[in-house]
């Protein structure tokens, strides 16, 4: 049995102080749901040591929203995959679509990425999905795959288990557009199908995959209750405390 995980991508809100409030209403929410469902939050940089501070002992994981390949060095700006685990980080978010519109990310940087955190004894939480040209051309299946492949291409089977896959179709992030349990299912699936044919199907029957895309407390369950879907990567409703442990309780089932 593959243990349900439900992460918040807080993106960029909230101060310290208020990211420090929030992770403690948090805990207070849904920490005890940490048995059956692993819970993550994921504040921005400067407020990752303030959510840990509320989240110690809680259960509940903390993940940054990205990390810099190499571990240190001149890269003005940049944060390394073991600066962030030394602040208390068992995960972090990689590829996001955000990052891959807006910041130019690619899938070689993702690659890297993910290396590096395996690295430091972090959770990688990959992001893949298509855009809603690719979707309506009928590509999806055949992008998604592409991502996985790039992104996981060499890894020893054994380290693939510690991988959480997010599927998140661009076209349903913070546009209110969530993809049917059908859908959402169907690219699950040949997820996995894809992942059993790189790693063996004892691998790939032990990854998780997360759906993202507009997930709130209202659809959630329906979601959730895919037999390939083991989580989600939840944005906007994550800042709620209260609707966020509701998805985590749709989760626990």
């Amino acid at each position: 049995m593959r243990k349900p995980i439900i992460a918040g991508n807080w993106k960029m809100n909230l101060t310290p102080a208020e990211s420090k409030t929030l992770a403690a209403a948090v805990v207070a929410a849904a920490g005890a749901h940490t048995g059956d469902v692993d819970v993550v939050i994921g504040p921005t940089m400067i407020s990752l040591s303030a959510a840990a501070e509320a989240l110690a002992g809680s259960g509940v994981g903390l993940a940054a929203q990205n990390i810099h390949a190499e571990a240190k060095g001149a890269f003005t700006g940049e944060v390394g995959a073991s600066m962030i685990a030394s602040l208390g980080c068992t995960h972090v978010i990689l590829g996001h679509s955000e990052r891959r519109t807006y910041f130019g990310e690619t899938d070689e940087g993702v690659f890297r990425k993910l290396r590096a955190a395996l690295a430091a004894d972090l959770t990688p939480i990959v992001c893949i999905g298509e855009s809603l040209g690719e979707r309506k051309a009928e590509r999806t299946l055949e992008k998604v795959n592409f991502q996985v492949r790039a992104a996981l291409a060499g890894l020893d089977p054994s380290d693939v288990p510690r991988v959480v896959l997010a599927y998140e179709p661009i076209w349903a992030i913070g546009t209110g557009l969530t993809a049917t349990p059908e859908q959402a299912e169907e690219v699950h699936s040949e997820i996995r199908k894809t992942l059993a044919d790189m790693f063996g199907d004892d691998a790939a029957a032990q990854v998780r995959i997360q759906y993202g895309g507009s997930v709130k407390p209202g659809n959630a369950a329906e979601l959730l209750a895919q037999p390939n879907i083991d989580g989600a990567l939840v944005g906007g409703a994550s800042l709620k405390a209260d609707g966020f442990a509701a998805i985590v309780a749709a989760a626990k089932g």
